[in-house]
């Protein structure tokens, strides 16, 4: 793709305004519009000018003139604008020195995919998250200075077994799913499924390849949508458009779409199951004769994975949520260990195929609330870390981690148990973060900075519902 291109697509689609799409520190997509006329050639170079000083996590007031730079690579026309709207997908430049912003995460993955190249390791990365959401027919909460609260609303939700017909919900028809139990049913259990199929087609037609959709295991409408693989930069860019769509298809529906990993207590949280192999020159470098049919270089790649694990949770299970979600003894996976079969493992490697090109393996920790661009650019920098320094990953996990004694669940490390004990970890372990220019130390710095003073603190200092249940009359 080149400015030519894009242009011809825009002329040939009839576009009338062009939404120039960018990410920001925290991982949320804005944009800016333009009337169609505004785009050209030098677009591509020259970039339009926005004020950055108002966004989460980015520049302050007096650095905070940026350029939007748009990447040909991307272009699709807006499925839910009423006039014909061709969207790009943009980088954040410095006005200045001309090179991507250092707090621009989608400039951090292309600095992390040439810093591959560089290495000499391999020349592609790929990546295949599988992003599951909840579906809700309505959502509130509150937070005030004297009182707190959420209540979602979900017609498949089983807590509604009981309820009375009225004139507005009509008569109670009693499919719902019960907690735990809501994976793969068919119609009407799976009051979902033409909503995912009309998400599905709205993907195709932006460009993303769709494998398969299905309910998820939890209760009031958990989904899953699983699409096509591509470069690491590729599908942190496809999954900014899938969470969009998923969104505003949902919006059109009359219902709210929510990738927060943990809304519902007492059922299964949303995952984002993160498939990663290298190749080299078209050859699958994970692929050998070792365990499960890995290769050396990717038994390397694991020890990265597992030595940086609990600093790579900090960017890829970002929020206090997040742990929620991330709990031992829930089948979560919070062993730092990796295993074939072992799903409580933080990596697995699948083995649905003895195909060398499918070969890969499966980082299980993240959820779907991260910045793709920052979480990919982590696991790949750790796994980058690994191979240069011949990492021993040890011996897999193979055993049903329920069945292991106190004594030998000593030797299993575990995932940091809070939002906070992760930032602590990345703080102490960032160096292999630094390398080749990836991630700056100024972007960390934000992260962690923004991290505990806008989410942990909040948090922290805020009643919270349950505690009244527990302490009001002690």
């Amino acid at each position: 793709m080149d400015a030519k291109t894009v242009l011809k697509y825009s002329e040939d689609q009839g576009a009338k305004f062009i939404s120039v799409r960018f990410t920001d520190l925290v991982g949320a997509w804005h944009h800016l519009t333009f009337p169609i006329h505004e785009l050209d050639e030098g677009s591509f170079e020259d970039g339009f000018g926005f004020d950055a000083s108002s966004l989460r996590g980015w520049a302050s007031i007096h650095e905070s003139d940026m350029l939007l730079v748009p990447d040909p690579v991307r272009m699709w026309m807006d499925p839910f604008s009423e006039e014909p709207t061709l969207c790009l997908v943009a980088n954040a430049v410095d006005p200045i020195t001309k090179e991507g912003y250092g707090l621009d995460p989608r400039s951090v993955a292309q600095r992390a995919e040439s810093y591959l190249k560089f290495t000499g390791v391999g020349d592609t990365v790929y990546f295949g998250p599988e992003a599951e959401f909840f579906v809700f027919d309505g959502v509130r909460f509150n937070n005030d200075q004297n009182g707190a609260g959420y209540s979602i609303e979900s017609d498949e939700g089983h807590w509604l077994s009981g309820r009375e017909s009225d004139d507005e919900r009509g008569p109670n028809l009693g499919y719902r799913i019960r907690a735990k139990e809501g994976y793969v049913p068919v119609t009407p259990a799976d009051s979902l499924s033409d909503l995912r199929s009309e998400i599905a087609l709205t993907l195709e037609r932006c460009g993303i390849t769709v494998e398969c959709h299905h309910h998820e295991v939890a209760t009031a409408g958990q989904c899953e949508i699983d699409f096509r693989f591509s470069t690491m930069l590729g599908t942190a860019d496809n999954l900014q458009l899938f969470k969009y769509i998923v969104r505003n298809t949902a919006y059109q529906y009359g219902k709210t779409a929510t990738f927060m990993p943990k809304p519902i207590f007492g059922d299964n949280g949303s995952g984002m199951h993160c498939h990663q192999s290298i190749w080299k020159s078209e050859k699958p470098l994970f692929a050998g004769d070792g365990y499960a049919g890995l290769s050396d270089l990717a038994r390397y790649y694991i020890g990265g994975l597992l030595r940086h694990a609990a600093a790579i949770v900090a960017f890829a299970a970002p929020t206090t949520n997040s742990y929620k979600r991330l709990v031992p003894g829930f089948e979560a996976p919070v062993n730092l260990a990796y295993s074939a079969r072992n799903r409580s493992a933080a990596i697995r490697i699948p083995m649905f195929s003895t195909n060398p090109k499918l070969k890969r393996l499966e980082f299980r920790p993240p959820d779907p609330s991260c910045n793709p661009y920052l979480a990919f650019s982590a696991m790949l920098m750790a796994g980058l870390d690994g191979i240069q320094n011949r990492l021993d990953p040890g011996e897999p996990l193979d055993k049903d981690i329920y069945d292991l004694s106190p004594e030998q669940l000593k030797d299993v490390p575990s995932l940091p148990g809070s939002l906070d004990e992760s930032l602590n970890a990345l703080e102490r372990d960032h160096d292999f973060l630094l390398k080749g220019d990836v991630f700056t130390p100024q972007l960390i710095d934000r992260w962690i900075t923004y991290k505990r003073e806008r989410e942990i603190t909040p948090l922290r200092m805020r009643p919270h519902p349950l505690e009244f249940a527990m302490y009001y009359d002690i």
